[in-house]
């Protein structure tokens, strides 16, 4: 049985033992506590409407639905994964590989460094960057910023009115038993009904130094049966204002404001954060960009290597068939061939693996049929770096070290919110409320109170806190210490800071030194195959050594490589420069600007417009990198080396003479 045959048996053999599963145990469960019970009528009629629930939910009920009314959960229940919402990857083409490039499935598309920048922004809900040879998801959205923005409002509502209406109606009629007045052996049953109306309005307000604010209304009509009351019906009413003012714990504007801070403080690291990511994702556009210009380079050069070797090997081939030369060379040139040609097939894969890169980067398919043709050229000037100007840029502008001090600054308003904690309790109270009633006698007269006739208030200060205080101290201990640590973090981040942008400093001017070194070499290399070269066919009169043709053929080729790589290098540490320096973003012309979700505002639909603006799309970065007309790669000036003739066996030397 085939895999695939067993996978069609498991499914089948999944679906049958889910569909004859054992019915759940609930309805015998009710019909046991309803025969224990069925005695009491009340309980038997709750019974009963609980059973017809129960029993209508469970027959109404999805096989999958999750029921709440179990006992126990006995058992694991897994849905299939067919039972899931369906979620299906994006829509590609196949992508093409060495063996099966498809020359003719695809058009060359030019893309310039600026248009792949613009690219990745538009596509960026999520945020990629680079991570070794593929882009990986950074942990962070564009819609973290705004996540967190709401919880300002959470913690600024605290100090909003809050209003309270209790409107009732009760009906309260217990039973009493008191002795009969005509015969004092037996005991009647009897009692008194009340219906009554409760109003409760309130309205409270806490304001930043901790007082709350207290003012309600409350009134009660109660009519009273059976009997002969003094007031019926009678209305009692009353109306309160009230303050309570925190005097150690909960008072001042800093320990009642400091939730608010820390969620503001907590949007600006959210912040940051995105902004660090972005910074990174803008990096990891630009270093796959030059990474795929250097792989194209690297492809065009071994394809120079492959046909020199298939030259030489062809010419050496004719030598040895005339008896010019003996075996050796032939073989040796076949060798170099076939290694030229692995060269080149990992060459050309690392070609489709760098597009692949940066189409992840970019949030475009794997394939569509569309080849990315790179059309900026790298930049090959020297730039000359004012150290104290960069250094003074990355204190102030990485977000990295700006997320470090709002820690610190979060620290400060914890440190307030521990030290206010571990203060007692005592607070000032003060009450003043006026009482009224009025109702009608058994004579049918309405009576009532006069206005301000009746009423109380209460002055007083309360005191309370725990006896030692020790876990209110040992948190406000511990908040000091973190504050502490922070702040040693925030000295090895700027430690840290300065010496990568040193690090970065010496592998720019290392990089741009050996572009001019292998540029030079490159030339060298090219003069010196064009002399193996002719050497080999017999142009010169040397000493001849296929050894010497193949080192040629494979410096000029290290030499081309290392140019490109070196000069892609340095305009990809140009960029990791503006990164550390927390300035990449404006210097391609990226800005944030407020986006918030467009939900409904407090006032509901009575506002207009709507309070919260809805999103608005990333607008064109600005234009930095100059756009040219042909591929980038035609910077490096790629014409061969040595113009190869059509090799013809008229052309071959004689045979030398025989000794």
């Amino acid at each position: 049985m085939n895999r695939l045959a067993r996978l069609n048996r498991t499914n089948e053999i999944v679906r049958t033992t889910r569909h004859n599963r054992p019915k759940s145990n609930t309805m015998h469960f009710v019909s046991f506590h309803y025969k224990r019970f069925s005695r009491c009528r009340c309980c038997a009629g709750v019974l009963a409407m609980l059973f017809v629930a129960l029993s209508q939910s469970d027959a109404t009920a999805q096989p999958l639905s999750y029921r709440s009314y179990h006992l126990e959960q006995r058992s694991t229940v897994i849905r299939q994964p067919a039972d899931f919402r369906s979620a299906p990857l994006p829509p590609s083409a196949p992508p093409p590989t060495v063996a099966k490039p498809g020359p003719d499935r695809f058009t060359p598309q030019r893309i310039s460094l600026d248009d792949a920048i613009r690219i990745a922004l538009e596509n960026d809900r999520v945020v990629r960057v680079l991570a070794g040879e593929t882009a990986v998801n950074s942990g962070k959205t564009i819609y973290d910023v705004a996540i967190a923005n709401t919880v300002i409002d959470q913690r600024t509502a605290r100090f909003n009115p809050f209003l309270t209406v209790n409107n009732n109606w009760d009906r309260l009629e217990l039973p009493t038993a008191f002795p009969d007045p005509g015969d004092p052996t037996n005991t009647l049953i009897g009692g008194f009904r009340t219906d009554q109306h409760r109003l409760d309005v309130g309205v409270s307000k806490i304001n930043p130094l901790g007082g709350q604010f207290d003012a309600g209304v409350n009134t009660v009509s109660q009519r009273f049966q059976p009997g002969v009351f003094p007031l019926n019906p009678q209305n009692t009413s009353s109306a309160s204002i009230a303050y309570t003012q925190p005097l150690l714990q909960g008072f001042g504007r800093p320990a009642n404001l400091a939730p608010v801070v820390l969620a503001r403080i907590d949007t600006e690291r959210s912040y940051f954060q995105l902004k660090d990511a972005v910074q990174t994702q803008v990096r990891s556009v630009i270093e796959a960009y030059w990474s795929l210009i250097a792989a194209r380079i690297d492809v065009w050069a071994t394809e120079q290597q492959v046909a020199q070797a298939k030259f030489a090997h062809q010419f050496a081939q004719q030598r040895f068939k005339v008896g010019i030369r003996n075996g050796s060379d032939q073989a040796q040139a076949r060798t170099s061939l076939a290694n030229f040609q692995a060269n080149l097939i990992n060459a050309r894969n690392a070609v489709l693996q760098r597009e692949a890169v940066l189409r992840n980067l970019l949030g475009l398919p794997p394939w569509d049929e569309v080849q990315l043709t790179p059309t900026t050229e790298p930049a090959s000037e020297r730039f000359e770096p004012d150290w104290l100007q960069i250094v003074e840029l990355a204190a102030q502008q990485r977000p990295d070290l700006i997320e470090l001090k709002l820690i610190l600054e979060a620290d400060e308003q914890q440190l307030i919110i521990a030290n206010n904690t571990a203060r007692p309790r005592l607070d000032a109270v003060a009450l003043y409320r006026w009482n009224g009633l009025e109702g009608e006698t058994p004579a049918g007269m309405r009576v009532s109170s006069g206005p301000g006739q009746f009423t109380d208030y209460t002055l007083g200060v309360n005191f309370s806190m725990p006896l030692g205080l020790r876990r209110e101290r040992s948190q406000l201990r511990q908040r000091e210490l973190i504050l502490a640590r922070d702040q040693a973090n925030l000295q090895q981040g700027l430690h840290a800071a300065s010496h990568e942008l040193a690090t970065t400093l010496r592998s720019l001017e290392r990089a741009y030194e050996q572009y001019l070194a292998y540029r030079e070499a490159r030339a060298a290399a090219a003069e010196n195959l064009k002399i193996q070269e002719g050497i080999f066919r017999g142009e010169f009169d040397a000493t001849f050594s296929y050894l010497n043709v193949l080192l040629a053929i494979t410096d000029w080729g290290n030499a081309v490589r290392n140019e490109a790589t070196a000069l892609t290098q340095y305009n990809t540490l140009l960029a990791e420069l503006e990164r550390q320096t927390g300035t990449i973003l404006e210097s391609h012309g990226v800005w944030f600007y407020e986006e918030r979700y467009g939900s409904i505002g407090p006032l509901g639909r009575l506002a207009r417009p709507v309070q919260y603006p809805a999103r608005n799309g990333p607008l064109p970065n600005a234009e930095r990198y100059p756009s040219g007309e042909r591929p980038a790669e035609d910077f490096f000036q790629m014409t061969p080396p040595v113009r190869l003739p059509e090799l013809r066996r008229e052309e071959l030397p004689p045979p030398a003479p025989q000794r």
